[in-house]
């Protein structure tokens, strides 16, 4: 073959190989791009997820503590200025009535503010560990997408493409702030 076939055909192979080289590494920024902005979106949902859990647990939680004072209280006024014998009586009367209140459990009114404390810090722990995992996620996909900007030669490509660092993962403060606990 001729030296003046040869020279054009390594020139347009090498330019070829150059631009599909260009191409490939655009897309990889633009699918990191995407990966990002995902995983952005996990820890938004994880946040929402958060605030709505814990906000709807923690009134649960309080109505069953609310309940249970007032029916502790109403018993303690039921028995208040009883004598020794209608104490008694009623205990005997009590004891008739669980007999009976054995039989159908569902309809005897069941204290369970302890259980919904557990499961509120059940679900505390829980939404905390899924948020945390979404950051993770969101940063590690910042790291990926940052050393691509940052090294040669991709670092031509997400130059001339418009490509800049991502910022790691910081909550606004309204989003950084804890659902407030108090009963």
């Amino acid at each position: 073959m001729d030296a003046l076939v040869i020279i054009p055909v390594i020139i347009i192979v090498v330019a070829l190989c150059i631009l599909i080289w260009w191409v490939s590494t655009s897309n990889n920024f633009k699918r990191m791009k995407i990966k990002i902005e995902e995983a952005l979106s996990g820890i938004e949902i994880a946040l929402t997820k958060r605030f709505d859990m814990l906000t709807k647990l923690l009134d649960v939680a309080r109505g069953f503590a609310k309940h249970e004072k007032e029916t502790l209280s109403l018993v303690i006024q039921m028995r208040k200025g009883m004598s020794v014998n209608e104490l008694n009586q009623a205990s005997a009367q009590c004891d008739q009535v669980m007999a009976r209140i054995n039989a159908v459990a569902e309809a005897y009114p069941e204290l369970r503010s302890a259980e919904m404390f557990r499961e509120l810090q059940s679900g505390i722990r829980d939404t905390e560990a899924h948020l945390q995992a979404a950051r993770r996620l969101y940063n590690s996909n910042v790291t990926s997408y940052n050393t691509a900007v940052a090294v040669f030669p991709t670092s031509i490509v997400a130059g001339a493409g418009g490509f800049h660092k991502e910022d790691f993962f910081a909550a606004d403060e309204m989003k950084r702030a804890d659902v407030k606990m108090e009963f």
